[in-house]
């Protein structure tokens, strides 16, 4: 969420809103559920009836929006797991236009020849995720969204066999699998941090990022 918030409000501006809000608004919250919790040993429905049983409701509605954003997170980590299988493969099938999916607009940014960028072209990438991934081509708008993308539901399920498998007994087997969520993304992303730093150009876009638009804060899509 943060880049797509941050690349049309230059991040100077942005922070100060977002900080106070995770200061006022999101820390205080966050550490109200943790000290509830701790205090009463009970789960988010026990909790809010022994505070009153009419918030009841309110154990619900944090479990069923729980629930929504399980399906909204599973899905990308299942486009993930798509992505990782294909990619191992001799030529990456985002890397280049000689596809079956792919369509005339397609075009190669970064091939060795001289190209013409119009208002129609479209990268190998991005038609990979719409065209291969997606098949958006094959759905007729909301009331036609097409057929079930086998490949993705095989993603999907193992990705929730393995959320499963994870939490079936309870802090046994989560504090076992933490030592790996916890650590390797720090990992990755440092190993990310560290690449897109050497690249040419990148402490450019570093100081286009911090450079505060002061203009931007009157604005309220910030």
């Amino acid at each position: 969420r943060w880049s797509p918030c941050c690349a049309p409000h230059p991040a100077g501006a942005f922070l100060i809103p977002y900080t106070l809000m995770a200061v006022f608004g999101g820390v205080p919250l966050f550490y109200m559920e943790l000290a509830l919790g701790q205090f009463h040993r009970t789960g988010a429905i026990p909790i809010w009836k022994r505070i009153c049983p009419i918030f009841k409701g309110i154990g619900f509605a944090i479990c069923i929006i729980g629930l929504y954003v399980s399906f909204y997170y599973n899905t990308i980590i299942a486009w993930a797991l798509y992505y990782f299988y294909s990619s191992f493969s001799g030529t990456l099938p985002w890397a280049s236009c000689d596809n079956p999916w792919n369509t005339p607009d397609c075009t190669n940014y970064f091939g060795k020849s001289n190209v013409t960028w119009t208002n129609f072209s479209r990268s190998p990438a991005e038609e990979f995720y719409t065209r291969k991934v997606l098949e958006i081509q094959k759905s007729g708008g909301l009331y036609d969204v097409g057929g079930i993308r086998w490949q993705l539901l095989l993603c999907l399920f193992l990705i929730f066999t393995i959320v499963y498998f994870s939490l079936w007994k309870g802090v046994k087997t989560s504090g076992k699998v933490v030592w790996v969520t916890a650590t390797l993304p720090y990992v990755v992303l440092l190993i990310l941090l560290i690449r897109g730093a050497t690249l040419p150009g990148a402490w450019r876009g570093v100081v286009f990022y911090l450079r505060p638009d002061w203009g931007k804060l009157l604005s309220t899509a910030v």
